[in-house]
């Protein structure tokens, strides 16, 4: 575009619109009615006609930058430096696009001299103490911040800012006997009530934190940082359904604002609400563009809804977008598992990729006694340790550990107050609330309980603490339950425990941990008391066979259902059961519906049901006649469950830990013959099993006294094989502190 093309804006024909403001005018103009590249044009040829004028380059950076061309951006801000080398917006925008490229060191000098130039300008000190803190310069970051806040009391990312330095500097409990002081000085000053928040939180003090934030939301109903923070710790102390709504209202308050939409969509997905959860994360990354943080979230919702290839492929492209980063490799290593034709190799490579990006520090020297049959500290690291998976298959086996040979010490995130959490408490001789703790502090509070043996409960799910796990919490680390779908691929993992079904001779090559194997099974069963009675047979009573899964829809992919519509074609009048919670989304449910129908198979033949009370959930057992186990990712617990309820479990195992869960199960029951070898042997399993209903009666009627008496629930026999695994990992430490002497 030429300058005679902004003719037409002129309102006459006066001299004056030939001025160089007045092109400058109609070049932004063009930008604000809609026409940015024309925009972009005109003002690069300005920056050509008056190549002293500073303005036109400036405006064009600016407008550079808005566009996403950072690397242009830069150049158009070095030419506005070369013109006015004190100009302070060309030197705060060039120090923010390095700043966004990951070189703050390159970013500091700008800043300092913008510092210099606009000393009462605080977002350019907010600037210097962003560049300071990535670099690890936490004192003078918050110097810099504190600057900034004096300038300007009232904005809350600067007092959050300076909040941030403290934390990093090691001075978190003086910033917050400051910010209180100050609050006491200022009581409606909504940025200090956010940085006791804040302060609170991350100090382990959630509970005050969550007070101290309602208290500024109420003050100040419109403010957004209230509500987000708010929404965050409240999601921290389980609270999500207040945490949705919370972040929803900061969503109201600030609808262009990408982070409180992301945290409401991480509570909707904690709330088995994946649906809601999959839309809103997809109309963020539409507006927004596809950030690694949301297309991981994104993924998590994806392969709840059983869509596990595309959930993949989100992971895949967020590690691309951010390949140093841990959270794409970890949302990667909890979505392999789920994808159709997943091995054991390609999980370990993930893994080994995730692990090697974990922040690591160099370990002080073990004080333990290295004295091979002395007590033992165990000490237990989860989220879970309640109602939950993890709870139900280990609470029974700790319990019957011998107290004469270890004592166990529980480190807890989001702990909870149920009948299983009351059982670990009353076990343990310390129950330590820790997620407030970032990883090198509760490696280092770890250590001062003297924990000689760390069993991580987590692995690296949403609650998991194996980043924790890289600082190395004890001298010896083993990996148990709780996501333990394969290897961790960390070094410092030194133990899996496994038993011969899990991990076959054979699989050590899938596992960079030495397998502590078991001579039962892996887990120990405790069944719920309240568990309804095994009625008859359904088959009998129904003139069919129905089958079911209760597992959750991640499991089932596109393969299982093609395997089970082969299965209900080659048995007209057997009827299917799924129950999920994922099953309370309608679209899911036609999506399911649509899948099968895809193999011939109509809906009248399927029956999904949604969540339900544990014991209705295991009632609906009653209805079942045999499970059916989806692969690549088999049953766990829910497998327990059905066995508990009569209901025996064909499987087809592979070579990952996920895929062998329920495999381990129906041979320590001694139901080998329900483990098939291939698809092809699954299916002509499940048509033989649902043959002889004779034998299927029978052993419904027999299958809970007979997994109460087998190793799968029989504490002491898995207390005294679980004691003797420890203490071989633990002697095993022991010599190789000999050896090393």
């Amino acid at each position: 575009m030429t300058t005679e093309a902004l003719a037409p804006a002129r309102p006459d024909g006066s001299a004056d619109d030939d001025a160089p403001v007045a092109l400058l005018r109609r070049a932004v103009a063009l930008r604000r009615d809609g026409d940015s590249a024309a925009g972009r044009v005109a003002l690069r040829e300005l920056a050509g006609l008056f190549p002293g004028w500073d303005e036109p380059s400036l405006r064009l950076a600016q407008a550079l930058r808005e566009d996403g061309d950072a690397a242009a951006a830069e150049a158009a801000y070095e030419a506005v430096l070369e013109i006015n080398p004190g100009r302070p917006e060309a030197l705060l925008g060039l120090g923010a696009l390095y700043m966004q490229r990951g070189e703050p060191a390159r970013a500091q000098p700008l800043l300092i001299r913008c510092c210099g130039i606009v000393p009462g300008q605080a977002d350019v000190w907010d600037a210097l103490g962003v560049s300071l803190l990535m670099t690890g310069e936490w004192a003078t970051a918050e110097t810099a911040f504190a600057e900034a806040q004096r300038l300007a009391p009232l904005e809350v990312d600067y007092a959050l800012h300076r909040a941030e330095a403290a934390l990093a500097a090691g001075t978190g409990e003086a910033e917050l006997a400051r910010a209180e002081l100050a609050s006491w000085q200022d009581p409606t000053n909504i940025a200090l009530l956010c940085v006791r928040g804040l302060l609170l939180d991350r100090l382990g003090r959630r509970d005050e934190a969550a007070d101290i934030l309602e208290a500024a939301a109420a003050l100040d109903p419109e403010a957004v940082a209230p509500a987000v923070l708010l929404g965050r710790v409240l999601a921290a102390l389980s609270r999500p359904r207040e945490a949705e709504a919370a972040l929803a209202r900061a969503i109201e308050l600030d609808p262009n604002n990408p982070q409180p939409r992301n945290d409401r969509a991480v509570m909707l997905i904690r709330m088995q609400r994946y649906a809601e959860a999959r839309r809103l994360l997809s109309e963020l990354i539409e507006t927004n563009g596809r950030e690694p943080i949301v297309l991981c979230n994104l993924a998590n919702a994806t392969v709840a809804l059983g869509e596990q290839s595309e959930a993949v492929r989100l992971a895949e492209e967020a590690v691309a977008l951010a390949p140093t980063a841990v959270l794409p490799w970890r949302t990667l290593c909890n979505a392999l598992p789920y994808r159709a034709g997943i091995g054991g190799d390609e999980l370990l490579a993930a893994s080994r990729e995730c692990a090697r990006r974990l922040p690591r520090a160099p370990v002080p020297s073990w004080t333990c006694n290295p004295a091979p049959d002395r007590r033992l500290r165990v000490g237990l690291l989860s989220g879970s340790l309640k109602t939950h998976p993890v709870g139900w298959l280990t609470v029974a086996g700790f319990e019957a550990l011998d107290p004469a040979g270890c004592e166990i010490v529980c480190l807890v995130q989001d702990g909870a107050d149920d009948p299983l959490a009351r059982r670990f408490r009353a076990l343990a001789s310390g129950w330590h609330e820790v997620g407030g703790l970032d990883d090198p502090a509760l490696a280092a509070f770890a250590r001062e309980r003297s924990i000689d043996v760390l069993i991580d409960l987590g692995g690296y799910g949403e609650a998991g603490r194996m980043s924790a796990c890289a600082f190395r919490l004890a001298p010896v680390q083993v990996k148990w339950v709780g996501m333990q779908n394969h290897g961790t691929g960390l070094p410092e993992m030194d133990w899996f425990l496994t038993d011969r079904w899990e991990t076959p001779t054979g699989f050590e090559r899938f596992y960079d941990e030495r397998l502590l194997r078991l001579p039962d099974g892996y887990v120990c069963y405790s069944p719920p008391a309240h568990a309804p009675d095994v009625a008859p047979l359904p088959a009998s009573a129904n003139g069919f066979v129905t089958f079911g899964c209760f597992n959750n829809l991640a499991k089932i992919t596109p393969s299982v259902i093609a395997t089970w519509g082969r299965i209900l074609r080659d048995l007209p009048t057997a009827r299917l059961v799924l129950k999920t919670h994922q099953f309370a989304d309608p679209d899911t449910c036609d999506r399911v519906y649509a899948a099968f129908a895809e193999h011939g198979i109509e809906a009248s033949r399927i029956e999904l049901q949604g969540a339900s009370g544990h014991r209705q959930f295991l009632a609906q057992y009653n209805r079942v006649d045999l499970v059916l186990d989806p692969f690549p990712y088999s049953g766990g617990l829910t497998t327990c469950e059905a066995l508990w309820m009569g209901v025996p479990t064909l499987t087809l195992p592979g070579e990952t830990f996920a895929s062998r869960h329920s495999t381990s199960h129906m041979c320590n029951v001694g139901l080998a013959d329900w483990v098939a070898a291939d698809v092809d042997e699954y299916v002509a399993l499940a048509a033989l099993k649902a043959a002889d209903l004779g034998r299927l009666a029978e052993l419904r009627a027999t299958l809970r006294p007979r997994m109460r008496a087998s190793p799968l629930c029989d504490a002491p026999r898995f207390g005294r094989a679980l004691g003797a695994a420890l203490r071989q990992a633990w002697r095993d430490w022991c010599e190789r502190q000999t050896v090393r002497e």
